[in-house]
């Protein structure tokens, strides 16, 4: 037993990925297109979203937000834990890596689960609440512009139901939140970010190191 979480050698985070993962063929090839792109390493770890799947599966989720969808690795793992009848509101503003997203969508049969939103995700959320969203979803996943971690929070826990659960990626940031030498905007956005959730009274949350760290926020 430990009272520390592992850091991860090569070793050990390849047994993670032989045993921790089932293998999925097409998740595999939608990660080995994306890690050639030059942006490629912003996709999350095959066991984040293993871990997301089963998340999604255990509260029976249904209506789900996506805050930056890139090639839509993780969109694919939530449409498939929703359901048949499961809708998913992805945000994005890059027609060239959601075009990849598409593509494997179509492939998985997710494409009519999949509402994929070219706009600035704060115009795209506003536009849920005025329609009358409060309340109505049931799981957030944000993966997107740190400095705006803030904003797209505050406005999920308003579209989340009681009850509902809200994902953030890259919470640890490389450990770069804990190294005082660094202070580049999105490193500072974050350590702000996480100072508020953890003081946050209106939800119950854990920071999880896992991948990049993913902060669950459930609502109360």
């Amino acid at each position: 037993m430990s009272s520390r979480s592992l850091s991860l050698s090569q070793t050990l985070q390849d047994y993670v990925s032989a045993v921790g993962v089932r293998p999925d063929p097409l998740l595999e090839r939608l990660r080995a297109e994306t890690a050639t792109l030059e942006w490629g390493r912003m996709q999350i770890s095959a066991e984040q979203g293993a871990l997301m799947d089963l998340l999604l599966r255990l509260m029976g989720a249904r209506q789900a937000i996506e805050v930056g969808t890139f090639t839509g690795y993780s969109a694919l793992v939530t449409a498939r834990a929703l359901g048949p009848t499961g809708r998913l509101v992805a945000c994005d503003i890059n027609p060239e890596t959601t075009a990849i997203a598409r593509r494997y969508w179509a492939e998985a049969g997710l494409a009519d689960r999949i509402d994929l939103r070219l706009a600035p995700a704060l115009d795209t959320l506003d536009g849920l609440l005025a329609d009358g969203g409060e309340g109505r979803f049931d799981f957030a996943f944000v993966d997107a512009d740190k400095p705006a971690y803030g904003a797209y929070y505050e406005r999920l826990l308003r579209l989340i139901r009681p009850g509902g659960l809200i994902a953030v990626d890259n919470t640890l940031w490389s450990g770069k939140v804990a190294d005082p030498s660094e202070n580049e905007p999105s490193t500072v956005a974050l350590r702000a970010f996480n100072r508020m959730l953890h003081g946050d009274s209106r939800v119950e949350m854990a920071l999880i190191p896992i991948g990049d760290g993913l902060s669950l926020a459930r609502k109360r």
